[in-house]
């Protein structure tokens, strides 16, 4: 394997590289993608079995230190308040994410000039509206023109708003009456059928794996066309190192497949293993020329993580509301605490959403565990009548408040831990930072006014500061190679033919999903690199 030079060599076949692999494909490129998970077999999705809420905590769950599979690797979290959500495979993430569509506003690319704080990105929202633009042609976005938190109205997806359930309706009439901002929330997820995707069936089971072939999940959006166009997909490819040339220059990377080392020649190179693989792969990659490990001449890789936490606040009401109908990432979504307040006592803000509930075991877990709720009697005889109190009449508030960058929450590489390959686990280094929890206490207090203008009959904080899977920020962009990774088009500062296009080169981690935003980056690095494809320096 790995005989020829190709034109570029992609690392990781998650939500970025897909998109990257697409582009470069479709315009002519040898494309070769390493990833180090197989295909998922969507039969074996837990969303086709009535216990998925168990299986999604067993083999499928988002933290893979609880997967325990062999293409994954362990993480040491033993300094770490959060854990890490992440998958393996072809599709990565988008695989199980709920379908969140949301875009960045401009104020997320300006953090340093509007609040003093963090680092201005080296682009801005302008920069990558033409790329969410066409991302949502290609993920089948739904969604409402005319959004007024946005200053093109967050664009037009090509299909028309899902459905507001009566969850969302309720809601949005205590919005306007309380004078906040509202509005149905984008969705990778086609509200008729688009290209390979089917229409949403409204299962709602979005995050078991989507079992109608609907979600916009690259093993089903991008994939299969960049094969049709010639991309080689290696499975099973577990990258150990990224090689350079007596140049300093990317040639390519070796890796592990089935026990048995092989060598992958490029004469560019994409990395695209998300905000913890991507700096633990920089950090193994050493040599004379970079000791301290590739791209790092400033320090800062895997410094900066950003794990972007959430909170969750349920109301239950007094009348059915059939929550579990899909899709389940969003009915409505607010920003009206989103940008910086001075007078509230901390930086930046928020962005809201509501979700359905889940199913029973879910509702269960957030019951059980909610603050204010633990001491109410809820197992043996009452749990009966309180989940029919529960099920299918609550509300939730899905509060993401900004998470700043800090030197100090960091991905390191563990001296002892291993993969199944023998090479080094990734260290993750994580406090929520004291903002963070006084953003918290606003957007809480702000979600249970909500509920409470809404009518329920109870509210309660089902959980605060939970990790949200968005790994973010640590190869961060920025034009000071002193104090950045790469570059405003993804390329490393220390090696001009190696490129990063996924969440870890976030320079700050915005308030919101950053799916939408990653993809825009990646498809805008892939257009420079075809519109630059006679002045790039490469190896070989």
């Amino acid at each position: 394997m790995g005989g020829e030079v190709a034109d570029v060599l992609i690392i990781g076949a998650g939500a970025s590289g897909s998109v990257a692999a697409k582009h470069l494909t479709e315009s002519g490129f040898d494309v070769v993608m390493l990833e180090q998970g197989d295909w998922w077999n969507p039969d074996k999705f837990p969303g086709n079995f009535p216990e998925y809420e168990l299986l999604n905590s067993g083999a499928f769950n988002p933290n893979p230190n609880a997967r325990d599979r062999d293409d994954d690797y362990p993480i040491d979290l033993s300094n770490s308040d959060q854990p890490i959500y992440m998958y393996s495979g072809v599709g990565g993430s988008t695989v199980f994410f709920a379908g969140v569509w949301s875009r960045a506003l401009p104020s997320d690319f300006r953090v340093r000039t509007m609040d003093g704080i963090a680092d201005d990105w080296p682009i801005g929202y302008q920069d990558l509206a033409p790329f969410y633009h066409i991302n949502d042609q290609d993920f089948g976005a739904s969604g409402l023109h005319g959004n007024p938190a946005f200053p093109d109205g967050g664009a037009n997806p090509p299909l028309p708003a899902h459905p507001i359930l009566p969850t969302g309706r309720r809601m949005a009439e205590a919005m306007n009456r309380l004078g906040w901002h509202w509005w149905p929330g984008n969705s990778a997820i086609p509200s008729r059928p688009w290209k390979n995707q089917a229409q949403c069936v409204r299962y709602g089971i979005c995050r078991a794996g989507c079992t109608a072939g609907s979600k916009g999940s690259v093993d089903i959006t991008h994939i299969p066309y960049a094969l049709s166009a010639g991309l080689k997909l290696i499975t099973g490819a577990r990258v150990a190192e990224i090689t350079v040339d007596e140049k300093g220059l990317a040639s390519g990377a070796t890796y592990f497949k089935n026990g048995k080392e092989h060598h992958q020649s490029a004469s560019v190179v994409i990395l695209a293993a998300n905000g913890i693989g991507t700096p633990r792969l920089l950090l193994m990659s050493t040599s004379n020329r970079f000791p301290d490990g590739l791209a790092n001449s400033s320090g800062v890789v895997g410094q900066n993580l950003m794990i972007h936490p959430f909170a969750g606040v349920i109301g239950l009401y007094d009348e059915p509301f059939d929550d579990w109908i899909g899709p389940a990432g969003i009915q409505i979504e607010s920003m009206e605490f989103y940008e910086s307040d001075s007078s509230r006592g901390f930086a930046r803000g928020s962005k809201w959403h509501i979700m359905g509930t889940g199913g029973p075991l879910e509702m269960a877990m957030r019951r059980a565990r909610g603050e204010g709720m633990r001491d109410e009697p809820f197992w043996g005889e009452q749990f009966v009548p309180k989940m029919k109190e529960a099920v299918g009449r609550s509300i939730d508030w899905i509060v993401h408040v900004e998470d700043l960058p800090e030197p100090t929450n960091a991905v390191t590489l563990d001296p002892e831990l291993k993969d199944s390959d023998g090479l080094s686990a990734p260290k993750v280094t994580y406090a929520t930072a004291e903002n963070t929890h006084v953003a918290f206490d606003f957007a809480i207090a702000r979600a249970l006014e909500a509920h409470e203008e809404a009518g329920a009959e109870k509210a309660w904080v089902s959980g605060r500061n939970m990790s949200s899977g968005h790994n973010l920020g640590t190869a961060r962009m920025g034009d000071d190679p002193a104090a950045s990774v790469v570059d405003g088009t993804g390329r490393a500062h220390d090696v001009p033919n190696l490129y990063i296009i996924d969440g870890s080169v976030f320079t700050t981690s915005t308030g919101t999903n950053p799916t939408a935003t990653i993809c825009a980056i990646a498809k805008r690095t892939a257009t420079y690199l075809v519109e630059s494809r006679g002045d790039q320096l490469v190896s070989g």
